[in-house]
């Protein structure tokens, strides 16, 4: 239904903690995504409200193989409940089920500066390399920027790497702001504790870029091969070691309960093993560690539908916030008319 008519930009009611971030399904979820953000996520859905987004527009600049795309996002979705995202306390759904983000991705465009999209991280990565960058690529930071002003969001958990795309949003939105008025909410990011700290098999931070990664629900049997292969050093066994910055004990740690994590310090300190004897309590640890979450995802698995009607809901709910905010845009830069409210 549109909007009743108005001439002025509607109120804003007063700020509260909202979380909000979105992950791209790019690929089947790993270790790095789960303890560099996933593990947030699910922490942060009892600190407010929270909207928690599977960015399918923005995997369109990797992913293009339709089919493929639509398994990884339901994918996504299995794999965020399972893991503990709770839809009764956070709102889960797919990007693209909200078009109100496009809409407001192209007024943020009309006030974004060429120059400040040029100086994103991204973008000149692959122009250093001498790579094909597309207008998607390179306006990625708009559409980042709508997705969060979209829900009023206060507080964005993000990586280091990403905290030049909310500074951007932060500018678009003071530009914005600065010229039509108080309609957007200015966010704050909350920076991902030990996210870059995930070792991948190699050592090298846990990436799919890198092809280093174990997956969370990956096949139990193709997951210990994995983690036996993993690279380690070459010193004697009955060497000490200092298991401080050691890639293996990093993850060991990630899994283990303290008085595990505690025995296995003592042992590196000690010398006198294999890192296959470290490697094989890792695969049991993981086991552990992720053991409910399977046994919640063959369960999710089963229930035909259940996931279907929980983004359903999520859409519903994260395009009433967003209607909103886009009204405001909308009414304050002049696109609604008199007579016109403001979506119709």
């Amino acid at each position: 239904m549109p909007s009743e008519p108005t001439t002025e930009t509607p109120p804003r009611s007063p700020a509260a903690t909202r979380v909000l971030s979105g992950i791209q399904p790019t690929g089947r979820f790993h270790w790095g995504n789960y303890f560099g953000a996933i593990r947030q996520y699910i922490e942060l859905q009892s600190a407010g409200d929270a909207y928690y987004f599977i960015a399918d527009l923005h995997a369109l600049t990797t992913v293009r193989d339709p089919a493929r795309l639509r398994g990884l996002v339901h994918d996504a979705a299995v794999d965020l409940v399972a893991l503990g995202l709770d839809p009764s306390r956070a709102t889960l759904f797919v990007q693209s089920d909200v078009p109100e983000v496009t809409e407001l991705t192209w007024l943020l465009m009309t006030v974004c500066p060429m120059g400040l999209l040029e100086r994103c991280h991204a973008y000149k990565d692959k122009k250093s390399r001498g790579l094909p960058a597309d207008a998607g690529l390179f306006t990625y930071p708009v559409l980042m920027s709508a997705d969060i002003l979209a829900y009023d969001a206060t507080v964005v958990p993000v990586g280091e790497d990403q905290v030049q795309h909310i500074e951007v949003c932060r500018d678009l939105a003071g530009t914005f702001n600065h010229l039509y008025g108080e309609v957007f909410t200015l966010p704050k990011p909350r920076l991902v504790e030990g996210g870059a700290r995930v070792p991948g098999t190699d050592g090298q931070k846990m990436s799919k870029s890198y092809e280093n990664t174990i997956e969370v629900f990956e096949d139990l049997a193709a997951q210990k091969k994995k983690i036996m292969r993993i690279t380690t050093d070459s010193r004697p066994m009955e060497q000490p070691k200092d298991p401080e910055g050691d890639h293996l004990f990093d993850l060991f740690s990630l899994m283990a309960a303290e008085a595990d994590r505690l025995k296995m310090a003592e042992l590196y300190r000690r010398g006198g093993f294999g890192y296959g004897e470290i490697k094989k309590a890792l695969v049991e640890a993981a086991a552990d560690f992720f053991a409910d979450a399977r046994r919640r995802r063959d369960e999710i698995v089963a229930d035909a539908g259940r996931i279907e009607a929980i983004l359903a809901d999520g859409a519903t709910r994260a395009r009433r916030q967003a209607g909103d905010v886009l009204d405001r845009a909308r009414v304050a830069c002049g696109l609604a008319r008199g007579g016109q409210g403001g979506r119709g």
